[in-house]
């Protein structure tokens, strides 16, 4: 397989995008947006056969569905991408230098990102709404999981972008291959940046090969630390929106960090998850408090392999622990930098779980199921950063813009 003419087409077409005016963005948002909801009984048939050929059971299939209210919330966040200002040409620094030399960083695109992603359909939309406000043209490799829903989307966006007369190269949809795969990561001179979206065989497999540059959107292992001083009703409700709101997503709860001094609570803090069947693997001391109270089928021993776990289904592990430095040592070792979140009255104990814990998102008396860029106010988002150069948590418009100086002058010669 060669994809060079390809990667040509897309790289000409992102020049073209350099001279598109804001107002028209926002109007090819827009109708691709409307066009999206016209056109959904014809998304979810060909989202239809891709979840034929997955079993349900799978933590990848809720992920994979579409419906029509996914479909509403999708169309949605384009027209929320279409109202937020333009990331371009932000004075990000300016100073005139004592010889008359006038210097600005501004903000511009990358150019082409390339994005690879597992049975997620929705990406599609969301990444080709967040690089068209941003000036940046994309290629997308979705998995085989999900063809059928991607070649569709792609379809429907292609279909807009030649009424406003736009070169639909500016978003290209790779053969869903593994060979495509290899050829994105060896880009090199044609795609500018790879962000990979899905689980942490393929964060680790795009981190090892690719020879561009790449922006890692990990694997979320997520806990919730339950403190001494933590508020029983808030704290269920936080445990279970965070573990049951939707289990297939990274910003899941996958573990329930609690102080041994309200093993008594464990119990109440519990109870909603048996009512979705949540799984629990718990260590001993949390297993006899809940031993009981909790349905005998729903609750198992833990063992080393259920911490540092990103379950993605109705699957949690419970640790317990002696003190606030004991849960974030846990946390520290098992965490994947994602998402984290103290529950507790203590003001002190809460300013040192923010400051001491290494996440994207830290939480205080807030579920994890937050961390999202809709949520964040930012739009939709391209992936949750778990690394710390250039972006760190949800990436939006500004996140998948860099700068470049322009100085200015009047004829000064260097000595």
């Amino acid at each position: 397989m060669d994809l060079k003419m390809t990667f040509e087409r897309v790289q000409a077409a992102s020049r073209s995008l350099l001279m598109l005016e804001t107002e028209m963005i926002n109007e090819i948002l827009q109708a691709v947006a409307n066009e999206a909801v016209a056109q959904t009984d014809y998304i979810l048939e060909e989202n239809a056969k891709d979840l034929a050929r997955m079993d349900s059971a799978d933590p990848k299939y809720d992920r994979l569905k579409l419906t029509e209210a996914r479909i509403a919330d999708i169309a949605a966040d384009m027209r929320k991408v279409a109202t937020l200002p333009s990331p371009l040409g932000k004075v990000l620094k300016h100073h005139v230098l004592p010889n008359g030399m006038e210097l600005q960083r501004i903000s511009v695109p990358f150019g082409v990102i390339g994005v690879i992603y597992e049975a997620r359909p929705n990406v599609s939309f969301d990444v080709f709404s967040l690089c068209l406000k941003s000036g940046n043209a994309c290629v997308l490799k979705g998995g085989s999981d999900a063809d059928c829903s991607n070649r569709a989307i792609v379809q429907i966006i292609h279909h807009m972008l030649c009424h406003y007369g736009v070169d639909p190269h500016v978003v290209e949809l790779l053969p869903a291959t593994r060979e495509a795969t290899a050829e994105l990561l060896h880009a090199v001179g044609y795609v500018d940046l790879i962000i990979p979206r899905g689980s942490s065989n393929l964060i680790n497999y795009v981190r090892a090969n690719a020879t561009i540059p790449v922006i890692e959107t990990g694997a979320g292992i997520c806990h919730a630390y339950f403190d001494k001083a933590g508020d029983l009703p808030m704290g269920t409700a936080i445990i279970n929106n965070a573990k049951t709101r939707r289990v297939s997503v990274c910003n899941a709860l996958d573990c329930l960090v609690v102080h041994a001094d309200r093993l008594q609570d464990l119990p109440e803090l519990c109870r909603p998850l048996a009512e979705s069947n949540v799984l629990i693997y718990a260590d001993e001391p949390a297993l006899a408090a809940l031993e009981g109270a909790y349905p005998a089928a729903l609750l198992k021993p833990a063992t080393t392999e259920s911490y540092g776990t990103e379950f993605l289904s109705y699957t949690m592990a419970v640790k317990t622990v002696a003190s606030i430095d004991e849960a974030l040592e846990h946390i520290r070792l098992n965490s994947s930098k994602h998402s984290e979140c103290i529950i507790t009255q203590d003001a002190a104990r809460a300013e040192r779980f923010l400051r001491m814990v290494d996440a994207a998102c830290v939480y205080h008396n807030v579920p994890t199921s937050f961390t999202d860029g809709a949520q964040f106010g930012l739009g939709a988002e391209i992936g949750i950063s778990t690394q710390k150069l250039h972006a760190r948590g949800p990436m939006a418009l500004e996140e998948i813009t860099t700068y470049k100086w322009i100085i200015k002058g009047n004829g000064q010669i260097r000595k």
